[in-house]
């Protein structure tokens, strides 16, 4: 059975969502487009981070603590 983990630098976005939806919410309020997009399936926390130009290290550490609430 596949068990994804969130620091894992190739996890699809849209994976991302549907096991930690609690992470959508750090997405947005960066202002980012990621939830919803139809590329989501396709890229990954640093593909994002690049795009809007994000430390993903930082970023990263938002999104841990986004699901530790």
């Amino acid at each position: 059975m596949f068990n994804p983990r969130m620091d894992d630098p190739d996890l699809p976005l849209g994976l991302l969502f549907s096991q930690w939806p609690a992470t959508a919410g750090v997405f947005l309020s960066h202002r980012m487009a990621c939830f919803g997009c139809p590329i989501a399936p396709f890229h990954t926390v640093t593909d994002a981070c690049a795009e809007y130009g994000l430390d993903e290290t930082m970023f990263r550490a938002e999104l841990r603590a986004a699901v530790a609430v």
